[in-house]
């Protein structure tokens, strides 16, 4: 008997569950937009300073449709969104992503300079908190800067981004 009784129990949470997860699979809007679509939607929340949700946006493009046009895009545009979002080491994780995954990319200059701008203002918990000087900072962000645009200037010493980095 109790046994049995267990056993509904367990039933019953599985169902009930398995409801949840149908009802927040229907819930997703994006679900049946195309690919330009949600490029463009996504373009739409980075005008807008919406970041989370351009990133969501990108993040499901990419994953919808891995080898389409926009996929590489959307790829830098995540990156862009999280240093813009003050996510300073998403984007370097997402720079460097793209980086090693499209390495004759025609716009890895553009990685490379998003990751040096990246590296160069981060800060830890206590350098925000304090507003801390940038002289008095760990000098591991400001290396990481330093080599990303000495990788740009040297790969691509005729990009638009190397006078500036």
């Amino acid at each position: 008997m109790r046994s049995s009784l267990l056993t509904l129990l367990v039933a019953a949470t599985v169902a009930l569950a398995g409801c949840g997860l149908l009802d927040s699979v229907a819930r997703d809007e994006t679900a049946s937009w195309s690919a330009n679509k949600l490029y463009a939607e996504a373009k739409d929340a980075m005008s807008s300073g919406e970041y989370n949700k351009a990133i969501k946006y990108y993040e499901k493009l990419e994953a919808r449709y891995p080898y389409g046009r926009f996929a590489q895009q959307a790829q830098l545009e995540i990156a862009y969104a999280y240093w813009k979002d003050n996510e300073r080491a998403s984007a370097i994780a997402a720079t460097d992503r793209f980086i090693k995954m499209h390495p004759n990319h025609e716009n890895v200059d553009y990685a490379y300079y998003l990751k040096g701008l990246a590296s160069f203002n981060e800060r830890g918990i206590v350098g925000k908190l304090t507003n801390q000087a940038i002289d008095d900072r760990d000098p591991k962000a400001l290396r990481e800067s330093f080599m990303a645009f000495k990788e740009l200037i040297t790969r691509f010493p005729k990009s638009k981004y190397a006078k500036d980095a």
